[in-house]
């Protein structure tokens, strides 16, 4: 057998550099960057293996841990979790910046893979530079935290232990029913440890992402629960997307006359235009497809994971609903006390579609309808002025018809997302995407990185709030320094809008949700408004900043930003509280049982009353 001596982080970089996946006939590279930020735990192990070449692996270089591994999730999403850019880090706070990047990864099922540095193996020189102690068990360290958010962890102590690690990893990272954050911790001494690599381990490796079809006992039971349904619904999810089953979906749906709804990941691969697509569903959908989904008598979701954002925390459909749960996943099939179809998305909907024949729904005029009424509902957000300034939706329909429909739409966290899922009209398939598993604020501009990096060629756009943009932005430095100019719409309407209006309508006054000075008087956050220049930042970078006070100024910005050739950023200053109201949904958080509030037991007594209309399981 012959052997190559190697490094483990040498073998490591080999071992990547030759994995492919295979789908549908097409064979594509999937490991095809490095996202990194060296320290004295990484930088002598796997950056001297990237520094001495020998492999096509382009190195990017993060600016913070968590910052890039998002910027690597949305690279993933966007490849529909067809290629990966690994992340290394040092040890002690690199590598645990990167803890919320993988529960991020793992919510959205998106493969994710992150190389840690961690401490010593031989323990010699214990403890180390960022070295955290556990007086309860020396063999602890810092990175066990990636065990809570990972679908697959493996500490290396030994180099030739990377073998089998390495294959565990791939086998979760192209799993498309058991993919998530994979963590390979990597002792800095072993990094740099040396084996005799069997060639076989490094050589090129096809992972094949098989269609996985339904069972025939499946189909007969999915079938006769639709036949014996006369106004079942469809629930669109990203497991449609990652099946590219689209298509077949649309033809099943139009077939026996169905109507569809989305989630956000969901969103944007069925046409908004189709007279059969109602849009989204749920605590942040729209009246059209919360009020046909209340009267179903049958939940088809197909790829959906029915969060509680989906179902409306399981209070949106009738108690004589039956569900029928499409999923390749069995732990998302079986949620909603489905009857479960454990298959590929598109081999699903197809056989299922054939075996139907010729029923049809007993739906008259109650879709178009519905979608009639929504469409006006959205023009009528898109195209308002308010007297008293711009309003966040506003902006935002601007900014929609605006863009190209190859143009990408990218958001994450706040007001925005539920906005964009209700309104917002996406453009050809694979333009809108929207992190919303984890609903990751910082994830915006990270993100629109990790898009750009997909698709080079498209424009990306990116929404975010003020909130959003002070948690993370490290990567728009890394955007500017390779080259690649992302959009980035800053809607700052001073403070977290979104839980604000949360705490009013759950009785409290508002209370740490807005962006004040500290009040000398009172000693609380009540002075003035603290006032932040976006644009000002972004030049301080070294990217195109516009400052935006309304419509005509964010249409002039928006043009003459077509002409830039670098990243820039549009400080949309919006009026707080002009998002999108809720429709027909309800969605339960934790509201105080016991108060010297009114407002507050009032609340109370309203959540009880909604909890008492939904299922338990």
């Amino acid at each position: 057998m012959k052997r190559e001596r190697l490094t483990m982080s040498q073998a490591l970089v080999k071992f990547l550099d030759n994995q492919y996946v295979e789908f549908d006939g097409v064979e594509t590279k999937f490991v095809t960057g490095m996202f990194g930020i060296f320290g004295h735990g990484c930088v002598v192990g796997v950056g001297q293996a990237l520094e001495q070449g020998g492999h096509s692996l382009r190195f990017y270089q993060g600016k913070n841990e968590q910052n890039m591994a998002l910027a690597a999730v949305a690279y993933a999403k966007q490849m529909d979790r067809r290629a990966i850019i690994p992340c290394v880090s040092s040890i002690g706070p690199g590598a645990t910046n990167m803890v919320t990047a993988c529960g991020c990864a793992t919510a959205n099922r998106i493969p994710l893979l992150v190389l840690p540095g961690d401490t010593f193996a031989c323990r010699q020189p214990d403890p180390v530079l960022q070295q955290a102690e556990f007086f309860d068990n020396y063999g602890r360290t810092v990175t066990d935290a990636f065990r809570g958010v990972c679908h697959y962890f493996d500490r290396i102590v030994r180099p030739e232990q990377l073998m089998t690690a390495c294959l565990n990893a791939m086998r979760v990272l192209t799993d498309p029913a058991d993919t998530g954050a994979v963590c390979l911790a990597m002792p800095q001494d072993v990094e740099g440890e040396a084996y005799d690599y069997p060639e076989h381990f490094l050589q090129k490796r096809v992972w094949h992402l098989d269609r996985r079809p339904i069972a025939l006992s499946q189909l007969e039971r999915a079938v006769e629960l639709i036949k014996n349904a006369e106004k079942p619904i469809i629930i669109c999810g990203g497991g449609v997307r990652y099946s590219g089953a689209e298509q077949e979906l649309l033809d099943l749906a139009v077939k026996h006359n169905i109507p569809i709804t989305e989630t956000q990941a969901g969103k944007g691969i069925i046409d908004w235009k189709h007279p059969l697509n109602l849009g989204g569903i749920g605590v942040t959908g729209g009246k059209a497809a919360n009020v046909i989904a209340r009267d179903a008598d049958l939940i088809i979701g197909v790829g959906t994971r029915f969060t509680d954002f989906t179902t409306s925390s399981k209070w949106l459909f009738n108690e004589n609903r039956k569900v029928l749960g499409i999923n390749i996943c069995p732990f998302d099939a079986f949620k909603m006390d489905a009857e479960a179809v454990i298959a590929d998305a598109r081999d699903a909907v197809v056989a299922i579609d054939e075996a139907l024949g010729d029923y049809e729904t007993k739906y008259t005029g109650e879709i178009a309808a519905a979608k009639t009424e929504w469409d006006s509902i959205v023009d009528g957000f898109y195209h308002t002025e308010l007297e008293g300034g711009l309003s966040q939706t506003r902006a935002l329909g601007i900014i929609n018809e605006f863009m190209g429909d190859d143009d990408i739409a990218l958001g994450s966290a706040g007001s925005l997302p539920g906005d964009m899922q209700r309104l917002f009209r996406a453009g050809n398939r694979g333009t809108y995407h929207m992190e919303y598993g984890y609903s990751n604020m910082g994830y915006e501009i990270n993100g629109a990185l990790g898009a750009k990096l997909a698709c080079p060629d498209k424009e990306v756009y990116t929404f975010c709030g003020d909130g959003s943009f002070l948690m993370g932005h490290s990567e728009l430095y890394t955007a500017l320094q390779e080259g690649l100019k992302i959009n980035v719409c800053v809607f700052d309407n001073l403070g977290w809008g979104c839980i604000e209006n949360l705490q009013n309508n759950q009785g409290t006054d508002t209370f740490g949700t807005v962006f004040r000075a500290r009040n000398p008087e009172t000693g609380m956050l009540d002075g003035e408004d603290m006032t932040v220049d976006f644009a000002k930042i972004a030049e301080g970078y070294g990217a195109k900043g516009y400052s935006i006070h309304n419509s005509a100024e964010l249409i002039a910005a928006l043009e003459d930003a077509k002409k830039q050739t670098k990243s820039v950023v549009f400080d949309i200053k919006v009026m707080p509280k002009t998002m999108t109201p809720g429709f027909e949904s309800w969605w339960r958080v934790g509201v105080a049982e016991v108060s010297k509030s009114e407002t507050v037991a009032a609340a109370y007594k309203d959540m009880q009353e909604n909890i008492a209309k939904t299922f338990d399981y």
